[in-house]
Order: C-alpha cells, then structure tokens, then sequence
C-alpha cells in the first residue's frame, strides 16, 4: 500500500517536469462560439427590411450571419454578413412574408446557433408628402388609391381615402362605407403605428385631420394602409403613407417570432 501511494505520487511530477521548454509551443485551441444574438426586431422598408438587434459582448467577437426563411418552421438560408448589429435586406419584396433569424461569429471561426428570436416582416410600399386638395375645390385631386399609389378623383370605384372641410373649414379624413378609418392619434412618425388596429373603427366614417396624427385604413378589398398627416389647411392636406399589399396583413412596420435550422451559406438565396 505504502509503495502504491508513492507512486501516484510520483506520476504528476514525471509529467510536469517531462515539459521543458516544448511547453512554451503549446496551442490553445478556441472551440467556444459566442452567445446566439438576442433581441431581434425588424422593420419594413419598401421592397426592403430592416433588421436590428442587441449588440453581443464577447470580446473575440468579428460579426454576424443573417438568415432567412419564407415561413417560420421553414429552413434558413444565409443572405448576408455583417459586423454591425444590423443588417438591411435588399433582396425583400412588398407583400412577401420573411422570417429573419441571426448568428454570431468570432474571429477563430466559430458560429453561434440560430438567435431564439426571429424576426418576421412582409415588406410594403410607402409614399411622402401627398398633397390632396378639398373635393369642393377640385374633386380630381382629393381621393387616394393606395393600390395605385395614385391621387384620384374622390368618387371612383377604387378610391380609399378622400379629403374635405366642412362649411366652417374643418377639415376632415372620409372613407367610403365599405371602408374603416381610425385616428391613432398623435406619433412622432408614421412608423410608431407597427400594426392595424383589430377594432376602433369610427362608425362615421371619417375622422378629424390633425396635423402630426396618424391614421389606419382598412380598404373595401381588406388591405390595411396608413397616413401621418404632415400639414393640413381648410383647402388641402399633405401626408406620407405606407400601404400592406398582403391582402388582410395588418402589419404595417414591425414583428417579432422564435427559431431553427438554417442551410448552408452555399446555399444563399439572395444577394
């Protein structure tokens, strides 16, 4: 027993003496990846999304991978690299539903798994500084078709929105009875509204203009539109819009979802 305990004893120091000076050429290999990134938002764009999320910390950190997939339990395809907590994915297209998820990498190679959360954006077209006229002044340049992106007459078939003040001059917002129109209030921006209302709906059909307000639509074809009125005066308003042509698509900036696999970078889909 005694000659046993000596030798376990012995066997550490053989190895660390047995070093020398080889021991100065040992390799240390980094096989840990960083954290999957976290806090993944995204914003539509026309023909184009936006993502963002949390900066990740570790500090052998080199950049990130951007996936995406056309449904959520889909699998993700590489789109893009970058090193800032951003990306912009040019490669979108209005009306089309795309879920983004993202990876993080260090400089020695290795990657992350797909981020928890997974952003989801369908892209819409958007429109700045729309001058309608007041439609007891010129009829022709008082309505909006949001599918045309047009201005029009107030009375067609196809006309979403229209403008006109009263005999005092108030000047108001009108949609046809086919249609829904809701004052949001006040925002700082047209894209503080992120999505449709589900009810709220004026039962009269029109809302009062307001400048900074902005205002949801659901056309009589279930599409969701938006305006923030910039300016507005007893004979005209000025607005910006952005309209989901996804039809019955209440979203209108901003969505949020989970995670999955992804395919191989070879795979990439867009550029």
């Amino acid at each position: 027993m005694k000659l046993r305990s000596f030798f376990l004893l012995l066997l550490p120091l053989i190895f660390l003496t047995g070093c020398h000076d080889d021991c100065e050429n040992v390799v240390y290999i980094d096989d840990y990846p960083p954290l999957p990134p976290v806090g993944i938002v995204s914003v539509s764009l026309d023909n184009a999304v936006e993502i963002q999320w949390i900066e990740n910390q570790e500090p052998d950190l080199a950049g990130y991978n951007v996936y995406v997939s056309d449904r959520y339990n889909g699998t993700y395809d590489f789109i893009g690299t970058t090193r800032t907590a951003t990306f912009l994915d040019r490669g979108a297209v209005n009306g089309m539903t795309n879920y983004y998820a993202v990876t993080a990498f260090d400089v020695h190679g290795n990657e992350s798994d797909l981020s928890r959360d997974v952003a989801y954006d369908t892209p819409r077209p958007e429109g700045r500084g729309v001058v309608l006229i007041d439609r007891f002044l010129n009829a022709g340049r008082s309505g909006y078709d949001f599918s045309e992106y047009a201005i029009v007459h107030f009375d067609t078939d196809f006309t979403d929105v229209f403008f006109e003040t009263t005999e005092t001059g108030i000047p108001f917002l009108v949609v046809w009875d086919d249609s829904e129109i809701q004052d949001m209030g006040y925002t700082a921006g047209i894209d503080d509204i992120s999505s449709a209302p589900a009810d709220g709906w004026n039962p009269t059909g029109d809302a009062l203009a307001v400048r900074g307000h902005t205002y949801v639509i659901r056309t009589f074809d279930n599409h969701y539109a938006k305006i923030r009125i910039v300016d507005v005066t007893a004979s005209s308003v000025v607005f910006d819009w952005a309209y989901q042509v996804a039809q019955g698509n209440p979203e209108l900036v901003v969505g949020r979802g989970g995670t999955l696999s992804k395919r191989s970078r070879t795979g990439a889909r867009r550029h």
